[in-house]
């Protein structure tokens, strides 16, 4: 089968599990085609059944308005008719499904011949509890929806979430967040590693995001202030973004400067999961939470909130433990009783490694095969 793939390329989940799912793809023997602005942060070493075409944006000041979404349409609409796409994949609703239906328009409008390539949608999260609930974007997205061939959603919560927002003409398929297990897991040797970060024999926190509001630096910190008070520990801020300056400034006002390594974007983050202990998600909405799951693969338990998508694959005081959202003396209690106790340590992290193997890539990409393969199925016969 003939893949295309459009997300967004920066650090995040959706483009994380994007990237995964097609490499993945590329390894059964399918064609995937990137279509992208910039190269996917994930996709490293091509593959003889991987393609990237970039995306290139012109700009002109007349216009407000950046021509992102009409240049993603235009190549969307080019690689489809010379590559024979079957499916095109649009991870986001805005701007990549509405793209990628305008792109099926344009081959429709020059070529009736042509046979179109069918849509499947996958939902992610920040499309619809953030953009789409904007009402001036409502409308688009809700379009993007019901245009699409075949809509999934990455958790359950999710798929309640556009129900309950769009009320969408047609089913919403939940097919979660995966890991493979054999690219995440704690590496047996970390002393190296703790000998470059410059690191004893402290205890190790860490929390990976995109450094947006939602994310809840502020709780992170305030959560790990109150845990230093009792034990020595280092906290290991991965990623970047609009929270970082002031959580940099927190930090050092309130004296654990020393005690937080901000470490900016790493590709690579399993050697820094293969020496952490906890991992804090303390977020205000997570769709999924793709982060904790790859935490989880390494041994890593987890302190996270107890909304959105984290109680799906998330136990109680079984992989760590949920709290409520801006509980930081709750949060604070658990990491301490979590990270003084090696005996209970130990045994969360063993279901740890078990929970994630559940969502083995293999699993999650047979079910994309799938959902292809349906909707190509139906097209054939409405043709």
């Amino acid at each position: 089968m003939k893949i295309g793939i459009s997300c967004h390329h920066t650090y995040g989940g959706s483009g994380a599990v994007a990237t995964e799912l097609g490499k993945a793809l590329a390894e059964r023997g399918h064609i995937v085609h990137f279509i992208n602005r910039s190269e996917p942060f994930r996709l490293g070493a091509f593959s003889k059944n991987i393609f990237y075409h970039e995306v290139e944006a012109m700009h002109y000041p007349v216009f407000e308005c950046p021509f992102y979404s009409l240049a993603l349409a235009t190549k969307i609409a080019e690689v489809a008719l010379y590559e024979k796409l079957d499916v095109v994949h649009a991870h986001y609703a805005i701007p990549h499904a509405l793209s990628a239906m305008l792109a099926r328009q344009m081959l429709e409008e020059s070529c009736s011949e042509v046979k179109c390539f069918r849509l499947a949608t996958t939902l992610h999260g920040t499309d619809i509890t953030v953009v789409g609930a904007d009402s001036s974007m409502h409308g688009a997205v809700r379009l993007a929806i019901n245009k699409s061939d075949g809509v999934t959603a990455v958790s359950e919560f999710l798929k309640k979430e556009t129900v309950k927002l769009f009320e969408p003409r047609r089913d919403v398929e939940v097919i979660p967040n995966f890991v493979d297990t054999e690219l995440f897991y704690r590496m047996p040797q970390t002393t190296q590693i703790r000998d470059q970060l410059g690191l004893e024999g402290e205890k190790i926190c860490i929390h990976i995001s995109n450094f947006r509001p939602v994310k809840r630096i502020r709780d992170v910190l305030k959560t790990f202030h109150t845990l230093v008070q009792t034990i020595s520990a280092t906290l290991l801020l991965v990623g970047d973004g609009p929270e970082r300056s002031d959580a940099e400034t927190w930090a050092r006002e309130n004296g654990i400067g020393e005690r937080v390594r901000f470490l900016g974007k790493i590709d690579d983050i399993v050697p820094l999961l293969s020496v952490s202990d906890l991992m804090l998600m303390p977020s205000s909405g997570e769709s999924f939470g793709l982060a904790a799951l790859e935490a989880m693969a390494c041994g890593v338990p987890v302190i996270v909130t107890d909304m959105g998508g984290f109680p799906e694959f998330i136990a109680n005081g079984k992989h760590g433990y949920l709290v409520e959202l801006g509980n930081v003396g709750r949060m604070s209690e658990k990491a301490l009783e979590l990270l003084s106790d090696t005996d209970r340590w130990q045994t969360f992290s063993r279901n740890c490694l078990r929970q994630a193997r559940k969502y083995q890539v293999a699993t999650m990409v047979e079910k994309y095969e799938a959902f292809y393969v349906r909707l190509v199925e139906e097209g054939e016969r409405k043709r």
